[in-house]
């Protein structure tokens, strides 16, 4: 049974960073693609961005081009999510993803973590 575990959001100030966690279970992170997901109160959830296993690239919202890294792996079987120069409309719960299908305009993905919130304020 895959199991994803998301961690390390919290409270940060605008211009802060954080870096998220999700920690793996029933899988093998390093042999899917992987991503992050985000939805904030009263919107529909949207794809931060994705690592695309076939390929290597990773492709990133708009929104959070040139701010947010993804990555997995460091000898552990989890993913990370380094967010920087945060902003208040960065406010959101995020959850990882694991398996599926990433590509330049979209994630589908295999299963999800339960989410952890992030909320950018002063």
């Amino acid at each position: 049974q895959v199991q994803l575990v998301d961690s390390g959001g919290g409270l940060v100030q605008p211009g802060g960073s954080l870096r998220l966690s999700c920690a793996a279970s029933g899988l093998t992170l390093d042999f899917f693609s992987i991503g992050w997901f985000r939805q904030a109160p009263g919107k529909e959830r949207e794809v931060v961005g994705c690592l695309d296993h076939f390929n290597g690239r990773i492709y990133y919202s708009d929104s959070v081009k040139g701010r947010f890294t993804i990555s997995r792996g460091n000898g552990q079987n989890t993913a990370y999510l380094q967010m920087n120069s945060l902003k208040p409309e960065d406010t959101a719960n995020y959850s990882c993803a694991a398996g599926g299908f990433c590509t330049e305009s979209t994630y589908i993905p295999g299963s999800r973590g339960q989410g952890t919130q992030v909320t950018v304020s002063s």
